[in-house]
């Protein structure tokens, strides 16, 4: 009789483990170049391989920004909290990822943080996380954009004013947006206002908090086949302009990430992956 019990206990116990597994424990933020954050514990990255800084063409502007700032960071100097805002596919996510790659091939200890963007109201835990690390973190929030007087507007500006729940000195927030502003524009309250100007202050008064903003404009056709040229002559695939240009015809838009799409079409067309020189060139994602 004991024994059936004790095997029915068994039973139920592993079917409610499956139901609700035990949650792995978390990632040691002392050791891997990047985790993920969902709003719990760390967890870390499993493939973090970011493209070559030099393989992102056309942002050189953009790129010696960040990297200075990232620098910094990681020697334990004064750093800014980063906004880059701009068009689809430029390079906004590439370009941060690239940067904390290329700093840890200085020999620098920095560390990536992705935070979803919904998770904002628990990042003060995280902060709890990393404060005492013994090295520095970038925490990346990528697409972000905030409907008007939304809860998520006031949480990232009570973070980045420095308040009770600001982040450490180890860390800096770097967040994607597809507007410079981050939240959306109310037009029918802009033409409702008294003083319209003042709608467009507060819009924003959210991006005047990030001390570094970089703008990502939408390329030309020159930058755009400079791109593709770049990603055939690393990876040995064949450039064909004309093919090119007809690739980002048919998808109505011009971008690295249209070219960076096009090159791992022609890496198929070749028989060709195109991660091994990702994974050689080091850590990147």
């Amino acid at each position: 009789m004991g024994s059936r019990v004790s095997d029915e206990l068994a039973r139920i116990a592993a079917a409610l483990e499956r139901i609700a597994p035990i949650p792995a424990a978390p990632a040691d933020p002392r050791a891997a170049p990047a985790y993920l954050w969902r709003g719990a514990g760390l967890a870390e990255a499993r493939h973090f391989a970011p493209l070559p800084l030099d393989l992102l063409t056309g942002i050189d502007a953009q790129k010696q920004a960040l990297l200075a700032n990232a620098r910094r960071l990681a020697a334990g100097h004064a750093a800014h909290d980063v906004l880059l805002w701009g068009a689809k596919g430029t390079g906004k996510s590439a370009l941060v990822k690239s940067v904390v790659g290329a700093i840890r091939g200085e020999g620098r200890d920095l560390a990536l943080v992705d935070v979803a963007a919904d998770r904002l109201d628990t990042l003060p835990a995280l902060f709890g996380q990393v404060e005492n690390a013994g090295r520095a973190f970038i925490l990346f929030i990528d697409d972000i954009g905030f409907e008007a007087g939304g809860p998520e507007t006031r949480i990232l500006r009570s973070l980045l004013e420095g308040g009770a729940e600001a982040r450490p000195a180890n860390a800096r927030l770097h967040v994607t947006s597809n507007r410079r502003h981050i939240v959306a524009r109310d037009i029918a309250e802009q033409e409702s206002a008294i003083n319209p100007r003042d709608v467009v202050d507060d819009r924003l008064a959210l991006a005047d908090r990030f001390g570094l903003m970089l703008g990502f404009h939408a390329i030309d056709q020159q930058t755009y086949l400079a791109i593709v040229e770049r990603y055939a002559a690393t990876y040995g695939l064949p450039f064909d302009p004309q093919d090119a240009l007809a690739w980002a015809a048919e998808r109505g838009a011009r971008s690295g990430r249209v070219a960076w799409h096009y090159a791992t079409e022609l890496a198929g067309r070749e028989g060709k992956p195109l991660s091994r020189l990702r994974e050689r060139e080091g850590p990147a994602a």
